[in-house]
């Protein structure tokens, strides 16, 4: 009776701890990060979207106890690198870091590979730009009211350099003729470099861009930096005024960053993500690194990216729509 008893006690005992060891194996297995995550990039390296990639991925990986390993796939306007990570396994290992073209891809290209809204997860929208208008510097019109009224008297003058259809300096364009009622003559260019050149040179006369894509000429005195498309003056242009302050309320247009993972993608993980991401943000605001390549830094909760990009997605349909933009 009592070898039974201690048998049976042994049983028990070897089944608690066999319970106990699974228990723990299987608390082990579900941890989440528990390997290297990687961040596509769908751009060349040495951009704005990789350079702020690259800021957040070494943050987060603090946060997160992992590697997070920034990978570029550039082409075909980012559909490249974002078509491999709607075709990655939905568990928060593959995201995408990508910019505001992103959610609009399907608005200015009659061929896209996905969905970019239905086929992605918001993560968390991490940072935003302002864009700078500048103009040719041997106009005479210096402030944005001067511009914006030669503009008005003599539009066949007037030339609006757009570096890429779709993108933001397109839509702030048009944000901007829509809101000071121009009728100005728009031109292609395929880049942010040709587009600057002809402005330099006088052969078009308005460019609206990138803050940090245009600095750097604006300081030298090639091209005349006129106003920024921030709520507030931006942190490495605090000379130049915005737009709202210099006769053009309302006029705010911003470019943005964010990540996002696979659809179906667990919600915990999603929200995990969403922390790590706003934590490096947080960090990255107080270091002054942000500020240093002019983003500034924005922190958001998942559903409030989500509502974010569908105002984005809303209004920059409306304004493709009233140009008569149609999608190549």
């Amino acid at each position: 009776m009592r070898s039974k008893l201690g048998l049976a006690k042994c049983i028990g005992l070897s089944v608690l701890t066999l319970g106990l060891f699974t228990g723990a194996a299987w608390g082990q297995a579900g941890k989440f990060p528990d390997q290297p995550i990687k961040m596509i990039v769908p751009f060349a390296p040495g951009g704005g979207v990789d350079t702020a990639a690259r800021l957040v991925a070494r943050q987060m990986q603090g946060r997160l106890g992992v590697s997070v390993v920034v990978e570029n796939r550039a082409g075909a306007n980012g559909t490249i690198g974002s078509k491999v990570v709607q075709g990655a396994s939905a568990d928060g290992y593959t995201l995408l870091f990508s910019a505001a073209t992103h959610v609009i891809s399907h608005l200015v290209m009659s061929k896209v590979p996905y969905d970019p809204i239905t086929d992605f997860a918001p993560v968390a929208r991490v940072g935003e730009a302002p864009l700078l208008l500048v103009v040719s510097p041997n106009l005479p019109q210096k402030k944005l009211i001067e511009v914006l009224d030669a503009a008005r008297q003599h539009p066949d003058k007037w030339t609006a350099a757009l570096p890429a259809m779709g993108a933001p300096s397109h839509l702030a364009t048009l944000l901007l003729a829509q809101k000071s009622n121009l009728k100005l003559t728009m031109a292609p260019y395929k880049g942010t470099s040709p587009a600057l050149v002809d402005v330099a040179g006088g052969h078009a006369q308005i460019l609206l861009d990138s803050i940090i894509s245009l600095m750097p000429m604006a300081k030298t005195g090639k091209v005349h930096p006129v106003v920024t498309t921030s709520a507030r003056r931006s942190a490495i242009a605090p000379d130049i005024p915005t737009a709202s302050e210099s006769g053009l309320p309302g006029f705010v247009f911003v470019s943005w960053y964010g990540l996002w993972a696979p659809k179906d993608t667990p919600q915990d993980r999603i929200q995990l993500l969403n922390t790590a991401a706003n934590e490096a943000v947080t960090e990255l605001i107080k270091s002054g690194a942000f500020a240093a390549v002019g983003i500034e830094g924005v922190n958001e909760s998942v559903a409030q990216f989500g509502k974010y990009i569908a105002n984005d997605v809303a209004q920059s349909a409306d304004l493709l729509k009233g140009a008569g933009f149609k999608p190549e």
